[in-house]
């Protein structure tokens, strides 16, 4: 297939090449946020990849940039990494990934290393509600782009966020389940110290609430404080919930929803350790579609991220500028419902049309 050209980007944006340039040189200070949008979605439409000989002669040396995500132990972290990977050296540029735990301590260090060692631009996932451990180094021209991670009020000007809609991706987790009838639906995560759990379990309440039912009265299962975030113990972390969902103690729920695709995958191992069946007497919806999520049986209904756009937006923004202090920006993007096998009625309603394994888009779900 013919390599996709800087001059055809240009045509499909209705801007010169020169312009298409500057974005992709990190040289948009005097771009409009509408020209930019226009070029991301041309690139991302195309499928544009820019020739990483002719930067390497322009510049003179390759970049790098720093990585630092949770933890690679779930496959979505891994899955990125390889996105963005794969972009970087397409232009030359060379990714030092670091797995911070989502502790703020670590991720100084980690950060104070690599901005020792001359990288000026960092991809962060951890998507912990403050930057104040960053705050100094942001200030010397530090290029921050946050991932999976809403801008907030108090980040400074610089950062650039690019996340989906999690407060989306919880709605639609959820009102799949309660269209399908449940009433009793749980939800399972690790610890809510993040912004992005946040965002999806507040989608969780919102899509309740729009279904009449209380979620103080639904069976959760979300330790808050200084519980450990469970990334690397994910699929632990849903087998335990699951056990512990379905003790005895109050009413079972018949439906959940999980923070992750590894944490309901736990949920699915937990409850087949218990003797139930997942879709037939419990519903489990994850989040991510990680590769795994198709491959298990039954194959995991799930919110999708669009992990491969996610992870240019992020390069392009991440490498190095010629003024690594203009105002950044934050790109919302659309999650997806895929529906799959884990997900039904609750046993012994009255089953309705199920459609295959398909994808919703999210960002009309919720007003």
């Amino acid at each position: 297939m013919p390599r996709v050209t800087i001059q055809q980007v240009a045509k499909a944006a209705g801007v010169s090449p020169s312009t298409v340039s500057n974005l992709l040189n990190g040289r948009t200070s005097k771009m409009v946020p509408a020209t930019r949008q226009r070029i991301d979605h041309a690139i991302a439409e195309l499928g544009y990849r820019p020739n990483r000989a002719a930067r390497q002669l322009r510049t003179g040396r390759t970049q790098t940039i720093g990585l630092i995500v949770p933890s690679v132990g779930n496959p979505f972290w891994g899955s990125f990494a390889r996105e963005l990977e794969v972009a970087a050296l397409e232009i030359g540029c060379n990714v030092l990934l670091c797995n911070s735990e989502r502790n703020a301590e670590r991720e100084r260090r980690y950060v104070e290393e690599l901005w020792e060692d001359g990288v000026q631009g960092i991809v962060l996932c951890s998507s912990l509600p403050s930057l104040d451990h960053l705050a100094d180094l942001i200030a010397r021209g530090l290029r921050l782009v946050t991932f999976d991670r809403p801008a907030q009020a108090a980040d400074p000007e610089s950062v650039v966020s690019i996340s989906i809609n999690n407060h989306v991706g919880g709605f639609l987790a959820t009102s799949h389940l309660t269209a399908l009838g449940h009433e009793q639906v749980a939800f399972v995560s690790g610890s809510l110290g993040s912004l992005n759990r946040v965002g999806r379990f507040r989608g969780y309440c919102t899509a309740l609430e729009e279904a009449g039912i209380d979620p103080a009265a639904m069976p959760t299962w979300a330790p808050m404080g200084d519980t450990p975030f469970g990334d690397f113990e994910a699929a632990q972390v849903g087998r335990e919930a699951a056990r512990e969902l379905f003790s005895g103690n109050g009413e079972a729920p018949t439906g959940i929803v999980a923070v992750n695709d590894m944490t309901a995958l736990g949920c699915c191992r937990g409850l087949r350790d218990l003797g139930l069946t997942v879709g037939k007497d419990v519903s489990v919806v994850g989040f991510d579609d990680i590769v795994l999520a198709d491959l298990y049986d039954p194959p995991l209904t799930t919110v999708r991220q669009p992990i491969a756009r996610m992870a240019a937006l992020a390069l392009a923004e991440a490498v190095e500028s010629e003024n690594n202090q203009e105002p950044g920006r934050s790109v919302l993007l659309r999650p997806e419902l895929v529906v799959r096998a884990s997900s039904a009625p609750p046993a012994g309603s009255v089953p309705e049309a199920r459609r295959g394994d398909e994808a919703l888009e999210g960002d009309s779900a919720l007003r």
